[in-house]
């Protein structure tokens, strides 16, 4: 009997605990308080790639159910000069709709930071973000969510000058702060908190590549090249045009890094560039040594360098243009 009375104790332990661990789970589901979070950007302007920063004017609205409110305390983490943002909300109080939640939005405007990867310029993607964040409420209490029952997105008439947007999306992440920011009554180390994150997309159009930047430096190599095709006699003349072809190039490559900011990696271009300024030089070191095969009034000699000049021709157009469709092509992945 004290067998039978055992057995059917310990079974009625397991019931209860195997019932109060999905309770427990879904009681604390029901005190994170979740605000549906939404962006409309009216206007993209200023965009400062040498400060890695640009202006952003956008209306963002919460919803929400729940006591707290996730206005209070809410920071950009990637503002710039805050003192000079605006920030100006639809109400005096956050409204209550007919489903019983709270609803405000707020007018932003101001300059926000972002570090812009520059490596596959001047055909690079880059993506415009701003991040918010509740300072006090953590994750467990207070989760953005993405508002999917209103229409968020940007304005149908917008334009960045420069640039073609491809598309606006909302990411909702986790941020930790492995701190206690100096608060020793904290006994815990790492604090999580919900973060949601706006990002539009944009991307450099590819005539600005071809026209702006691309035909200038062929024109510098048609100069270049174009010297092997002058009489063998006329030495000054095919020295000083792949000379003059690399100070222009020089040149050339200070007037699209003056827009850049200072960073330690090359760009698609310089690598380009860099091509460049090896063909160049290679041209200048040929017809130096063919200077010496060609003998005054001897069209022997002259018809040597011909020959060699033609294949040299060639071959350094071939690689020039190789190089920059193997270059653009791996930097399009």
């Amino acid at each position: 009997m004290r067998r039978y009375f055992t057995s059917f104790f310990v079974l009625m332990i397991l019931t209860v605990t195997i019932h109060a661990v999905p309770q427990k789970t879904k009681d604390q589901a029901k005190m994170i308080q979740t605000v549906k979070t939404g962006v409309y950007l009216m206007n993209i302007y200023d965009l400062d790639m040498s400060s890695n920063s640009f202006y952003l004017d956008a209306y963002i609205w919460f919803r929400w159910q729940g006591s707290i409110n996730p206005l209070r305390k809410l920071e950009f983490l990637n503002a710039v000069d805050k003192w000079g943002m605006t920030i100006t909300p639809g109400y005096e109080t956050p409204q209550v709709l007919s489903d019983k939640s709270n609803y405000q939005w707020l007018r932003v405007e101001g300059r926000f930071y972002q570090p812009f990867d520059l490596s596959k310029y001047p055909i690079d993607t880059q993506k415009l973000q701003i991040v918010l964040e509740n300072q006090e409420h953590e994750e467990t209490t207070l989760k953005f969510e993405k508002d999917t029952q209103s229409q968020s997105g940007i304005r149908e008439s917008l334009q960045i000058p420069g640039w073609d947007i491809i598309q606006a999306d909302s990411i909702i992440k986790s941020n930790s702060y492995p701190t206690n920011f100096g608060d020793t009554d904290i006994q815990k180390q790492k604090s999580t908190y919900s973060t949601f994150l706006y990002s539009l997309s944009i991307k450099r159009p590819v005539s600005y590549f071809l026209w702006k930047l691309l035909l200038p430096l062929l024109v510098v190599m048609l100069s270049n090249v174009g010297a092997v095709l002058l009489h063998p006699s006329y030495i000054d003349a095919r020295v000083m045009m792949p000379a003059g072809a690399l100070l222009t190039t020089v040149f050339l490559q200070q007037s699209y890094t003056s827009n850049l900011p200072d960073i330690g990696y090359m760009v698609l271009m310089d690598q380009i560039y860099i091509v460049s300024y090896i063909l160049i030089i290679v041209s200048l070191i040929q017809i130096i040594i063919t200077a010496n095969w060609a003998q005054p009034e001897d069209e022997e000699s002259f018809e040597k360098v011909r020959k060699y000049d033609y294949k040299f021709l060639g071959i350094q157009s071939g690689v020039f243009l190789v190089s920059i469709i193997f270059l653009v092509i791996i930097n399009l992945e």
